[in-house]
């Protein structure tokens, strides 16, 4: 979302869709605005086609102007080679590698790939060893055409690929090559395009995760992810608004949605994703209109993840696995959203039920230490977008009745860590560099928006507090969004740590007689602005 000068209402909390006039599209769902870019674009098609029957029967030329019409005089119309053209596939360089887990991290993982031209019977190949690639494993096609939406951008045909690998050994390292007739990896020269992964091992051992949200393109967000590759960790964590190829306009038709973001969007990710399951879920600027009534179809389209969750084609963003002694929960907060409702009540209230029963099953799972739950829309934030009611509303007393232990966010891109929250309220202060008990303080919520994406800030007259720079606030005035749609007013103690710059949080799961959750959040610079450890049943 835009940020709004602070202390206001957004002029219009929902955010815009390409060709949808703003007053249309701040009534409309997701299904009613997928529908609108439907009809839309066959209008235009008749329209255009009309035109052209025209002009062919004046005897004018596709290439020429008329000479009296100067809006098109010397214009000429472009004709595009079909989306099925072939290319030589030996031309065609995979890109944008990305892993994901199946639903069980010891045996499964999801190689995704992209290719820019339609190839030949795609693959992955797989082995202990870099250069013994030997089984080799079919891969899905799932090619994804966006439209001219505007008249500034062409139509795009987009085309990703997918390996499922089942069967794998527990805490055992894998390498792989992408490849298609025409593209071998295992040929000699190619050996710089083989990647590799680990599986989660067979018995707990101590292993470090990393999380943020709201990424987009920039250099502060490769700077990011090259600092996460330094931590080593075993998986990623994004809360949603992945890429912002839909960038939130004015509702106007100089909007623009350019599926091309994607494409730089993967190719930045790389260098973390070809090694690091990159697990995300969906935030407000990933339900795209055009793709499906609920905006998932290009999320589907591009992204491999588990299929545990309610319906994974309805919410392909809602999923759980469990890695060592941590169960992380994979929730999509546009269900339950009171600021951007367009796809509120989508799942017709399955995710909930889902989410009650998942977290039970977790918490009742011999060997499972924590819980850590992640989605877009922040649950407790004082900056721009502040907090939403309706994830208060339906989830946070599942994540006190299952004893959550830690709740990561995005949505406001900043850095922002409340005290441990039991019924609304501070069950403990838990100041940089303390301990808290999970089991009986209450919950922390992490707001790790500073990915990559134009900073927010906090209120007038409430300072950064972070490590080193503590300013502590005895209340902040903030709001939190109302089933209304309005922004209600709150004065809240919970406000600990705050940073207004990009970051991402670290966490060390340490199992053991005593286990431990270490989380550390690092600004982009490498130097530590917050360190706090979770335990549970503590004397």
């Amino acid at each position: 979302m835009t940020a709004s000068p602070r202390g206001s209402t957004p002029a219009s909390p929902h955010t815009p869709r390409i060709g949808i006039p703003e007053h249309l599209q701040n009534r409309m769902s997701m299904p009613e605005q997928h529908e609108y870019l439907r009809s839309k674009l066959s209008r235009r098609r008749v329209l255009r086609g009309s035109a052209a029957t025209a002009a062919a029967a004046g005897g004018v030329g596709l290439l020429a102007g008329s000479g009296t019409d100067t809006a098109t005089a010397g214009t000429p119309t472009l004709i595009t080679a079909p989306a099925t053209a072939k290319v030589d596939g030996s031309l065609v360089a995979p890109f944008g590698r990305h892993l994901a887990f199946g639903a069980d991290p010891k045996t499964q993982m999801r190689i995704s790939w992209q290719v820019p031209f339609a190839v030949g019977r795609p693959y992955v190949r797989v082995g202990l060893k870099p250069w013994e690639l030997t089984r080799k494993i079919a891969a899905e096609v799932r090619d994804l055409h966006t439209p001219s939406l505007s008249e500034k951008l062409p139509a795009v045909d987009q085309y990703y690929l997918h390996a499922a690998l089942d069967g794998l050994r527990p805490g055992t390292t894998y390498y792989y090559g992408v490849g298609h007739d025409g593209f071998d990896p295992a040929e000699a020269g190619r050996l710089s395009t083989i990647g590799s992964f680990r599986t989660a091992p067979a018995q707990s051992e101590k292993f470090v995760f990393t999380a943020f949200g709201d990424q987009g393109v920039s250099y502060d967000a490769l700077a990011n992810d090259q600092l996460i590759l330094g931590q080593n960790p075993s998986f990623h964590l994004h809360a949603g608004d992945i890429c912002y190829a839909d960038s939130s306009g004015h509702g106007k038709e100089s909007d623009t949605y350019d599926a091309r973001v994607w494409d730089q969007f993967l190719a930045q990710t790389e260098s973390v994703a070809a090694s690091v399951p990159w697990m995300v879920t969906t935030g407000n600027h990933d339900m795209e209109a055009w793709y499906s009534p609920n905006g998932y179809g290009g999320q589907s389209a591009r992204w491999s993840l588990p299929e545990n969750g309610p319906d994974a084609s309805l919410a392909p963003g809602v999923y759980s696995f469990v890695y060592g002694n941590v169960g992380v929960v994979a929730l999509d907060a546009n269900d339950v959203s009171y600021e951007i409702p367009a796809n509120q009540g989508y799942t017709g209230g399955k995710q909930t039920a889902w989410l009650d029963r998942r977290l039970a099953q977790l918490r009742a799972q011999s060997g499972i230490d924590f819980i850590v739950v992640f989605f877009h829309h922040c649950a407790y934030s004082t900056s721009t977008h502040a907090s939403d009611g309706g994830v208060r509303d339906a989830w946070v007393g599942l994540f006190e009745k299952h004893q959550v232990d830690l709740v990561i966010n995005g949505h406001n891109h900043v850095y922002e860590r409340s005290d441990a929250i039991k019924d609304g309220e501070v069950g403990r202060k838990v100041p940089i560099g303390s301990v808290t008990d999970s089991t009986r303080d209450g919950i922390v919520y992490v707001t790790a928006g500073g990915a990559g994406k134009e900073l927010y800030s906090f209120g007038v007259g409430v300072p950064d507090s972070y490590e080193g720079h503590v300013h502590d606030r005895d209340h902040i005035v903030t709001f939190h969004w109302t089933k209304s749609r309005l922004p209600d007013p709150d004065t809240v103690e919970w406000s600990r740590v705050r940073y207004t710059g990009f970051s991402f949080l670290a966490v060390e799961a340490e199992p053991g007689s005593r286990p431990k959750l270490k989380v550390t959040a690092l600004a982009e610079s490498g130097e530590r602005i917050d360190a706090f450890d979770v335990v549970r049943g503590s004397k």
